[in-house]
């Protein structure tokens, strides 16, 4: 008899930028064929990743799913118009990777009867947003949450959540002999060595923090030049730029502006740093981090949620948030270290990830939440 297979609804408002919408797609490329059958429901077809998600030939639809929370009978008319659209796709579970505090949509899933889940992607929680949050919550099946602080905050005493942090391709970000014009493209000469850093660039990031620990050992070390992989196109990346250029630093630190391969850049450096602050959004599960390790580099974060957590077996590599003197002084130690025993080290880094943080490892995860929860 042939099995039955459950049929996944994964909804996203947009592919804008690659960060969630990749995750998605590997995620719904990656579940067993034989046994899932996903779709993906979008707010609207623009986007620089959308062709990439069509491409797949996963089918993709196009529907306003977020109705307005006001005026209250006009959300609940929404909502149940809303429930009667979900139930045409007939899934089993919907998979919500909305990063905001929206409850409508998970109202109009318990409006049609389907389980629904969401991954809790970043740490926002309080101020105006806390009651959303709560509902939302309180709607959902189960929620995925990406590190252990997001359980201890937010989610104490639930049995909904489930802990699924990010997953990276082993063989996608498997170190690779580096290109010539990666170098080119950066201005840097052969005999310079790489610290890089890749991110969004925006202030929770910390750029300024990397930028402000270099600075004070820059003239020690002047075989050694920061790449700062990211979209540039921004007021706080200018600022980070005039401040490069009013320390002296424009030929020693270098932005290369966005990227949509940073493993080629990725091949070229020996360090990897992540200075994201402790404020605001913080971080969920940064994937920029799992790259860097599966590349077989050695890493340095700042000791936030997410960042701490694939850092546990390495605390001697986590750096106060904000903390430039501490990072000026990890960094020091290990610029001092040679190729050969940085490459040793960044070993270790690829075998934790490869261990903790494959993306089959999260697919794994996530095949089981869906069957938990299923009717079938």
């Amino acid at each position: 008899m042939e099995k039955t297979k459950l049929k996944i609804l994964y909804t996203i408002p947009n592919f804008d930028t690659a960060g969630s919408g990749k995750a998605l797609l590997q995620l719904a490329k990656g579940l067993d064929a034989s046994l899932f059958e996903v779709a993906i429901l979008c707010l609207h077809d623009r986007g620089a990743y959308f062709e990439t998600v069509k491409q797949s030939g996963i089918p993709i639809y196009i529907a306003d799913f977020l109705p307005k929370e006001r005026p209250l009978l006009s959300m609940f008319q929404a909502c149940w118009k809303l429930a009667q659209y979900f139930k045409t796709f007939q899934p089993d579970v919907i998979h919500s990777f909305h990063y905001s505090s929206n409850y409508t949509e998970p109202l109009a899933a318990k409006m049609a009867g389907i389980p629904w889940v969401f991954t809790k992607k970043n740490m926002s929680w309080g101020g105006a947003s806390k009651n959303s949050w709560r509902l939302r919550s309180f709607l959902a099946t189960k929620i995925a949450v990406q590190n252990t602080d997001m359980q201890q905050a937010f989610y104490p005493s639930s049995s909904k959540t489930v802990l699924i942090p990010r997953g990276v391709s082993l063989t996608a970000f498997k170190p690779d002999v580096p290109k010539p014009e990666i170098r080119t493209k950066m201005t840097t000469d052969a005999d310079k060595r790489i610290i890089i850093c890749v991110a969004n660039l925006v202030p929770v990031k910390g750029i300024e923090v990397l930028i402000a620990a270099f600075e004070k050992i820059a003239v020690a070390f002047p075989q050694w030049v920061v790449w700062i992989i990211g979209d540039d196109n921004n007021a706080y990346a200018d600022q980070l730029k005039q401040t490069v250029v009013a320390k002296q630093l424009e030929h020693q630190i270098l932005f290369s502006g966005k990227q949509l391969d940073v493993k080629l850049f990725l091949d070229y450096a020996e360090l990897f740093v992540l200075p994201t602050l402790n404020e605001g959004r913080k971080e969920g599960s940064p994937v920029a981090l799992l790259e860097a390790m599966a590349n077989g580099k050695v890493v340095l974060g700042s000791n936030v949620p997410g960042i701490k957590d694939q850092l546990a077996s390495f605390p001697e590599f986590l750096f106060k948030a904000g903390g430039e003197i501490d990072l000026k002084e990890k960094l020091e130690k290990l610029l001092l270290l040679d190729a050969v025993s940085l490459k040793k080290m960044g070993q270790q880094f690829q075998q934790h990830v490869a261990s903790h943080y494959s993306l089959s490892l999260e697919i794994e995860r996530h095949s089981a939440l869906y069957r938990s929860i299923s009717k079938k």
